[in-house]
């Protein structure tokens, strides 16, 4: 176990007084910007969280679950949330959500204030955290699990798919179906580390068979039915004999086939579609595209009942890695 930082080392590891640290930490206008500086680089880089809990509430926790995810924008944390809701609902603990941006720098921030509150637990999406983030959890005072993704090291308990096989096995059934010119459109590249391994276990499957992608797309921007249409038909512009697209969430996917339906382009005749996540959205389509169903809700779930056991064994709770197992739907799309 990390040794847990206080206050007290922070100050004398930049040679203040608890009192001089504490002020500097807290914005106080009477502490020199040099001094704060110092004092709160030095609470960066070792991880120290300080506490909002004022007097005699000091050492307790707030009946609160911080959860921290990448985006409420798409439609794909929300069902996280409402499975993380619905098994804490029984329980005195309720969700409070921070927002990261898909940004590493603004995840630690998000955290670092969260944390600040001492909640009973958190929640965080993904395994990719900067070294300041990564300390602030090691050293929390409340479990943590970290969700969505099990391709990497979990600081300690873990639940969701293998992203990467997700890709490899996606890549397997398009090629089953006897695709050969594919393409591959995906946003949020490189900062959703998530879509990216699943990028990169496609690409392998399709190179273990001898193929490489016709084209690429990685979009920096966020995903919609606007981007996903507007970037299926530059690509087949580029590529008409391209005969899959394959797309990092199903938003997009749906754009694609809005542009086949425009444009009088057969699915899968002209061009097959695939997406991932198994939106609802999907559901309202006249053709079901094929896609992966990740997990999401029940994803939530699972962190939720890890929080409330650990916070009912405590230290005794071993780690927990739970690594789940999406289901493809080929649809009509494939």
């Amino acid at each position: 176990m990390t040794k847990k930082m206080l206050l007290k080392d922070v100050a004398q590891l930049a040679g203040v007084s608890e009192m001089t640290a504490s002020r500097a930490l807290r914005g106080a206008p009477d502490v020199s910007p040099k001094t704060r500086a110092k004092v709160e680089e030095i609470a960066r880089t070792h991880g120290y969280v300080p506490n909002r809990i004022a007097g005699s509430l000091s050492s307790q926790s707030v009946n609160l679950v911080a959860v921290v995810v990448p985006s409420l924008n798409s439609f794909v944390f929300p069902e996280v949330l409402s499975g993380i809701s619905s098994v804490l609902k029984e329980s005195p603990l309720k969700p409070v959500v921070g927002v990261s941006g898909y940004e590493l720098d603004e995840e630690e921030e998000v955290i670092r204030e969260m944390l600040s509150w001492r909640p009973s637990g958190l929640i965080v999406a993904g395994l990719e955290h900067n070294e300041a983030t990564r300390k602030m959890l090691e050293q929390s005072d409340c479990p943590v699990v970290e969700v969505m993704d099990v391709d990497g090291t979990p600081l300690r308990h873990c639940v969701g798919i293998s992203h990467v096989q997700a890709g490899r096995d996606m890549a397997e059934q398009i090629l089953a179906q006897g695709y050969r010119r594919i393409g591959f459109i995906g946003t949020k590249m490189p900062q959703d580390f998530r879509a990216g391994k699943r990028f990169d276990g496609f690409s392998e499957a399709l190179q273990r068979q001898g193929l490489e992608l016709e084209d690429l797309e990685h979009y920096a921007g966020d995903s919609s039915i606007e981007t996903g249409r507007q970037l299926t038909a530059q690509m087949l512009e580029r590529n008409p004999d391209i005969d899959c697209i394959y797309y990092s969430s199903d938003v997009m996917s749906v754009g694609g086939y809005m542009h086949c339906l425009a444009n009088g382009l057969s699915v899968p005749g002209d061009v097959a579609l695939a997406g991932f996540n198994n939106l609802q959205i999907l559901a309202g389509l006249p053709l079901q595209l094929a896609t992966t169903d990740a997990c999401r809700r029940e994803i939530g779930e699972r962190a939720a009942e890890i929080i409330l056991k650990a916070r009912e064994k405590g230290d005794e709770l071993a780690p927990v890695f739970e690594q789940l197992t999406p289901a493809i739907s080929l649809g009509g799309s494939l």
